[in-house]
């Protein structure tokens, strides 16, 4: 059911040796490398140094001159200190984070932000054992501690794990910060904490010391709309003129079961005041188990759309006004699975969900699936689509199913655990779809040859598309044709987003093993590093220094090695 009304209603697990955890990561996705203009939206501030979630989700950053080596030195692991040391290099500073940590650095300004939990203990009143949601600021400069915002975790819930933090990744503009928490709040915050002296907002906090942060405005999306988050809410702002768009992560409660299916998926809040401005629940009763997917937003023939993938396994897109004077409305569906697939507990069906944020380049979109990664490897599909079509733009029509299609709403849920007949739809968008190549020539798919299912967004350029899927292989795709050009093993789970970078590509896994590709045809390894903790985030690069946030430092690396 399509609900556009302006009211206050009350994937894959890893390979073995790596460590199971949740989808609660899925702000990691989307990292952020974007420096300069966002294709398609509105521009940041050019003249401060910036690195904000990219709003098209492409991330394709066009920083230069950043390294692609270096050697962090030695942490003293006990007390989590940085001393670097003769063997640092190209290391400018270490900062702790919590002892988990699943969402990307930003960088405004003379600030780094990051979110985690309260493992590093930084406020008195709030020791490390104390399991809290956090997001840090620190000083671009050097890496000093500057303010942290703390939430608690919710109390009694069985689908939320401890010390997971704050797993997503804010949005800046100008001297406020939006984030979602991980109580299924999205708060609007001063960016420089109390720092300034000023308490702003209409929320007056009991604790203003200036290593604290300054809450503007909150709407708790559990609590007026009524959502019931799977794990984690952990979607990643998009902000978008008056707006700031949010996926809920309404879901299932632990029985397979949409406790509440007529709650938003996806709401508009108004930016200065944090009103509800409009909401969706596309999905509804649909959704299969989770929804942590991030909207993206771009002008795509010149329509401005924002373009939300559900835990359907349907992506959705959007009309919006970036003025903010009428109500998004929506312009076409995609069916990311075939019609036969059939979802099962645990991973043991084909039918999947999107986890990873749609992405989006000129004209096309680029969708593809994943499931929480506690359910296993299974088969992936990468699609792109052609987004200036309108209606039902799906591979196939589902002959029991016809009230999917435009303009009818869905007013009856579908039964997506069972497969349905399938035609082909002559009003397809689809350009091409990527489950794998024959790379080698030996007439058979091997596993790095092989799409699984996917965490990580894909990274799309002129000439290529870079996907790394959750089983560690990275793909570069012909963009043209589809096809695969070269693969590679990382050997271990990847979580985050990879990044493009001044004609490289930075890819990371949970083995905290960064490799560098040359963006090429051919691969071409040009270096190997790692930081010896996990790493389930994407690096954000600006004015020659990359930004890694992992499991539980954050590392500034740049041209130079510590003084």
């Amino acid at each position: 059911m399509i609900r556009t009304a302006c009211t206050s209603q009350a994937g894959c697990a890893p390979r073995a040796g790596s460590a199971l955890r949740l989808v609660l990561l899925l702000p990691a996705l989307l990292g952020l490398a974007l420096v300069g203009e966002l294709k398609g939206a509105e521009p940041p501030d050019t003249s401060t140094a910036v690195c904000l979630p990219p709003l098209d989700r492409n991330q394709v950053s066009t920083a230069r001159g950043v390294p692609e080596h270096w050697v962090i030195g030695e942490i003293d692991r006990a007390t989590g200190e940085w001393r670097g040391g003769d063997g640092a290099e190209n290391v400018l500073w270490v900062s702790r984070l919590g002892s988990e940590t699943y969402g990307s650095p930003v960088v405004w300004q003379d600030k780094v932000f990051c979110a985690t939990n309260n493992g590093a203990g930084y406020l008195p009143r709030f020791p490390s054992k104390e399991d809290l949601g956090c997001l840090l600021a620190f000083s671009r400069k050097d890496g000093r501690f500057l303010w942290q915002y703390s939430t608690a975790v919710l109390p009694d819930s069985p689908l939320n794990w401890p010390l997971q933090g704050i797993c997503s990744t804010p949005w800046v503009g100008g001297d406020r910060l939006w984030i979602v928490t991980n109580r299924g709040s999205v708060v609007c915050l001063d960016t420089e904490g109390f720092l300034d002296g000023e308490d702003d907002g209409l929320i007056r906090e009991q604790t203003q010391g200036e290593q604290e942060a300054d809450v503007v405005w909150e709407f708790d999306m559990r609590e007026r709309l009524g959502t019931v988050p799977r794990f984690m809410t952990s979607s990643v702002v998009t902000g978008v003129g008056p707006w700031i768009f949010a996926a809920t992560s309404n879901g299932t409660d632990g029985q397979g079961r949409v406790a509440h299916p007529d709650a938003p998926s996806l709401i508009a809040l108004d930016k200065a005041t944090g009103e509800l401005r409009w909401a969706d629940a596309s999905p509804g009763a649909n959704i299969l188990e989770g929804q942590w997917s991030s909207p993206a937003y771009g002008a795509i023939a010149g329509v401005h759309q924002l373009i939300f993938g559900g835990g359907d396994g349907w992506g959705y897109g959007f009309q919006v006004d970036p003025a903010g004077d009428s109500l998004p409305k929506l312009l076409w569906r995609f069916d990311a699975n075939p019609k036969t697939a059939r979802f099962r507990e645990a991973g043991l069906g084909d039918r999947d969900y999107l986890v990873a944020p749609p992405v989006i380049d000129g004209n096309r979109v680029y969708l593809t699936t994943g499931c929480d990664p506690q359910w296993g490897e299974g088969a992936g599909r990468l699609w792109c689509i052609d987004a200036t079509r309108r209606g039902d733009l799906s591979a196939e029509l589902a002959l029991d199913a016809m009230h999917r299609l435009l303009p009818a709403r869905r007013e009856l849920a579908v039964d997506t655990t069972a497969g349905e007949q399938a035609a082909p739809n002559p009003n397809s968008g689809v350009i091409w779809l990527y489950t794998g190549g024959d790379w080698n020539g030996d007439g058979k798919r091997d596993v790095e040859e092989t799409y699984h299912r996917a965490l990580a967004a894909p990274v799309v350029t002129t000439d290529f598309v870079i996907a790394a899927d959750a089983t560690g292989i990275v793909h570069c795709i012909d963009n043209r044709s589809g096809k695969l050009l070269w693969s590679h093993d990382m050997l271990a789970a990847v979580w985050g987003t990879p990044l493009v970078a001044d004609g490289k590509v930075y890819a990371s896994d949970e083995d905290g093993d960064t490799v560098v590709f040359a963006l090429s045809r051919e691969k071409q390894i040009l270096a190997e590093n790692t930081v010896e903790e996990p790493i389930y985030t994407t690096p954000a690069a600006v004015d020659g220094t990359l930004y890694i946030a992992a499991q539980k430092h954050l590392f500034a690396v740049g041209a130079r090695s510590r003084p």
